[in-house]
């Protein structure tokens, strides 16, 4: 009876499909240059992840604020002062500043580069026309005697002011970045990231300084 001899494959053949002895890649997970292989997230990606980080934490603290402020209001000494009206017209400053930055958002791929452009800085200055308008508030509150040190509310409302100002003022930071960014020639195509990203924060900027001010006028 004849005996079969197993045929000998060239070297090459046996060798496992991953090469240098070792396995191949089970399917799905793709080689080096596959999916899933040293992948990185893109700086836009990570940029999103750190402005949420910075919008929770931020939340975060002006809460912690709120329930120090709505805690302390019940002690005996709590004598609350007439607010400066110059306070309301800032917030439509701020609330205006908001609109044409979701205007601008919204149209400047119709519109092109230029009218992003104009949109970010009209945002800006109405954004530094309500710091002015803040810092005329302290002034008046310090014209009728009304300090730091006058009263827990009057602490209280610098300090609130104070911190949120310092924010705005990186959100005005923001916007300059997302200004150089609008520079570029694709901008006027697409979306932009900074512009994104800086639009969410000064939106929430927003919010937050109407919340404030409702908390502080009750």
């Amino acid at each position: 009876m004849a005996r079969v001899i197993p045929s000998r494959l060239p070297e090459a053949a046996r060798r496992p499909a991953g090469g240098n002895g070792h396995p191949a890649p089970p399917p799905g997970l793709g080689g080096r240059d596959g999916p899933g292989w040293g992948a990185e997230p893109s700086p836009v990606a990570t940029a999103r992840v750190g402005l949420w980080i910075l919008l929770v934490a931020v939340t975060m603290l002006f809460i912690a604020f709120t329930v120090s402020y709505l805690s302390r209001r019940s002690a005996p000494d709590w004598t609350a002062v007439p607010l400066p009206g110059i306070l309301w017209l800032n917030t439509v400053v701020l609330v205006a500043s908001s609109a044409v930055l979701a205007w601008t958002r919204r149209t400047h791929r119709h519109l092109g580069g230029k009218a992003l452009r104009r949109g970010l800085l009209q945002a800006g200055g109405l954004g530094l026309l309500f710091l002015l308008g803040q810092i005329a508030a302290w002034r008046a509150l310090a014209t009728a005697g009304v300090f730091m040190s006058s009263s827990p509310y009057s602490a209280f409302f610098y300090l609130l002011t104070a911190v949120h100002g310092l924010h705005l003022l990186g959100g005005l930071g923001g916007l300059g970045y997302a200004l150089s960014r609008s520079s570029l020639p694709a901008a006027a195509a697409q979306p932009v990231p900074a512009v994104e990203g800086a639009t969410l924060f000064w939106h929430f900027l927003a919010a937050l300084w109407v919340s404030l001010l409702i908390i502080i006028s009750i």
